[in-house]
């Protein structure tokens, strides 16, 4: 095997190195087949097995019970934007936001741009996204309440997911899903781009709830509905079929290697923590999210200058640990450290950022 490094980038992100080594297994000849997973119809039985395994792994993750479909959807959260409101939106009731940063309002702008009745209810913006905001209220008039669960730029997540009554949550948890365990009941829909915790790009998994299905107009185009990949597990058209094994053999390493979503969760508590006690006694590198609102997969700092952070950035991919350069719109550091991202990573970080800030410090 070719060298490996530690990988810190946001999405596409690391992927569990069992999961690389048996995609590179059965590349040639999958399960027998005589041809690779990129050749199979989608309509044999090799991917028929693929997508209702996934579907299945996924419920059994989640404690999702028959009330939710399961689909994969081409474009990733970013097409998700758009189709939510063109879906799930009702005549004469708004659609209420909280309003995180970036993904959240670029949610909002979608919604805005089909002429719905947006509500921000909430906002982070008066302090440069860097909280969760906990004082609102869920008015019960809303056809949905949307939130992000986490936000990869910001370093901001959820701890504990809004109060809403009737009024059904839409999330987009395109950069947490499937690191904790969390109660669904009060969710109408979950979308999540695969690149981030669960697989490559391109593919958004969507978990609907049946009774919002109920909700979608028969005058928008076919591939925009979710009533067409629900109704055809996902199967309508082509679907990414790389992406959707890859999917499947990343939940079947969370069921089978790790032991599930309460393991997972100690995991990621673990390697959160070792980065933010290593921040609170540091007066070198600064966090940049409130304490209560720590991300514990995208932990962002800054250094005491812009060319520290440079440096620091040039310095630890020599030693071996890459994707370490904030987002370009908010520049700074950022190490996302989802699922695939090892304590033994996140031990090197800390190690190498404690020998930095001698030299620098």
């Amino acid at each position: 095997m070719g060298k490996r490094v530690h990988n810190f980038n946001a999405g596409p992100a690391a992927l569990p190195l069992p999961v690389l080594e048996e995609i590179q297994e059965e590349m040639l000849d999958f399960k027998g087949s005589g041809m690779s997973i990129l050749e199979v119809s989608h309509r044999s039985k090799w991917f028929d097995d693929v997508i209702n395994e996934a579907v299945e792994r996924t419920k059994k993750l989640l404690d999702l019970g028959d009330d939710f479909h399961v689909v994969f959807i081409q474009g990733g959260a970013s097409l998700q934007f758009c189709m939510i409101p063109m879906n799930l939106a009702l005549e004469n009731k708004p659609v209420d936001f909280i309003d995180t940063g970036t993904w959240s309002t670029k949610a909002i702008k979608e919604a805005k741009i089909q002429g719905k009745d947006v509500r921000v209810i909430a906002s982070s913006e008066d302090r440069n996204y860097s909280y969760i905001p906990n004082d609102f209220k869920v008015d019960d008039d809303a056809a949905y309440l949307h939130i992000t669960s986490n936000n990869t730029i910001k370093g901001t997540q959820w701890a504990q997911f809004p109060e809403s009554g009737d009024v059904p949550i839409i999330c987009d948890m395109s950069s947490d899903i499937m690191s904790r365990r969390f109660d669904v009941r009060p969710f109408g829909l979950i979308y999540a781009g695969a690149q981030k915790n669960i697989g490559p790009s391109g593919t958004a998994m969507v978990i609907i709830r049946k009774d919002m299905l109920d909700r979608v107009p028969d005058n928008i185009p076919t591939m925009l509905k979710y009533s067409t990949f629900s109704e055809k597990n996902s199967m309508f058209n082509t679907p990414a079929c790389m992406i959707v094994y890859t999917i499947n053999l990343v939940l079947k390493w969370l069921e089978e290697t790790i032991g599930g979503l309460e393991k997972m969760e100690e995991i990621n508590r673990e390697k959160a923590g070792m980065l933010y006690d290593f921040f609170d006694q540091s007066d070198f590198y600064q966090g940049t999210t409130e304490k209560d609102s720590r991300s514990l997969m995208n932990v962002t700092f800054r250094l005491p200058s812009e060319d520290l952070e440079k440096k620091f950035v040039a310095e630890a991919l020599k030693e071996d640990l890459g994707g370490l350069k904030g987002h370009r719109s908010v520049g700074g550091c950022r190490a996302s450290i989802y699922n695939a991202t090892g304590i033994d990573g996140v031990k090197a970080l800390v190690e190498f950022m404690v020998e930095f800030e001698k030299k620098e410090g």
